[in-house]
């Protein structure tokens, strides 16, 4: 089943297998609008309510790397970055970063499991299966939020 969920970066498709989530799609065009734990979710975070997914997500497919990646991208918190030599170096592989890339663009979760939270070296915005204005605009919307909640 696919919901659609309309948010700043655009029309969202929402996979689900029962109660789980299993793909986050960008520009989807079609999809129920039946309200869901997921969908009520995303709203919340792009209203700047929520900064901790709670939805059941299962990353289905991968290699073992891909899935090592995935699960450094799960961990990074709200608002902040990492790159990509970084994650390639917590892998054990520190001439991996482009294979990270990889990884992050095969990540079937994305917004969920923040894979726009990992950017090149020295920050740079680079690649993003979204598409690098989305990338800029979930970054810019985190930091936006973590600062007010810092000063807050």
């Amino acid at each position: 089943m696919q919901l659609l969920v309309e948010s700043p970066i655009g029309p969202l498709g929402v996979v689900l297998d029962g109660d789980t989530v299993v793909g986050v799609r960008f520009g989807a065009s079609y999809g129920s609008s039946a309200g869901h734990p997921a969908t009520e979710q995303l709203a919340a975070y792009f209203a700047g309510t929520l900064t901790d997914f709670t939805v059941p997500v299962e990353l289905r497919g991968g290699s073992d790397f891909e899935r090592a990646v995935w699960a450094q991208i799960a961990a990074i918190p709200y608002g902040e970055m990492i790159t990509y030599g970084a994650i390639a170096k917590a892998l054990g592989d520190p001439g991996a970063a482009r294979a990270v890339g990889t990884a992050c663009n095969h990540n079937p979760v994305p917004v969920i499991v923040p894979c726009h939270r990992v950017v090149g070296a020295g920050g740079k915005l680079t690649g993003f299966g979204g598409g690098l204005p989305r990338k800029r605009q979930l970054l810019e919307l985190e930091a936006r939020i973590a600062l007010q909640r810092a000063w807050s």
